[in-house]
């Protein structure tokens, strides 16, 4: 039973293990730290919110290859996050811009929770508004007529 308990245990605290394979590890450590880095900030296309560094699908390991490949070519960190940016579109990066259209999907999440507390606001404020008041005498005679010719039937 502890050993149960123990790989349960490793199981939930393990330290996320990368898909990188050793033949995708470049021989210069400081380019593939720049790589590491890159692959970090990119989402892998076809899981769900994973960089492509965590992500072990197919097309993540080609992306992977292709970070280091612009790499070996020169190109900075910023040049070739733009190079896949170009060719896939922004919705690779794990943290996106506010350019263009972006900024509208950054302000839609404050926007709805501000609408919700002036909705909730305005309700609260309804109720205030309509507290109950004691009956009057000539409503409660007329209560009691009702309720006596429902009973008399």
């Amino acid at each position: 039973m502890k050993r149960l308990y123990l790989l349960i245990f490793l199981a939930l605290f393990a330290s996320p293990v990368f898909s990188i394979e050793p033949g995708e590890i470049l021989a210069d450590p400081q380019l593939e730290e720049r790589a590491r880095e890159i692959s970090k900030g990119l989402r892998c296309l076809v899981c769900q919110n994973e960089s492509i560094d965590e992500s072990d699908a197919q097309i993540a390991g080609d992306l992977r290859l292709l970070v280091r490949e612009r790499l070996l070519v020169g190109d900075t960190d910023q040049a070739v996050v733009d190079y896949i940016v170009e060719r896939y579109g922004e919705y690779v990066l794990l943290n996106p811009t506010l350019q263009g259209a972006n900024w509208l999907l950054w302000l839609a999440g404050p926007f709805v929770f501000l609408t919700t507390l002036f909705c909730v606001f305005i309700a609260i404020k309804g109720q205030k508004n309509h507290e109950s008041q004691p009956i009057s005498e000539d409503d409660m005679q007329r209560l009691h007529q009702i309720l006596d010719k429902d009973t008399k039937n």
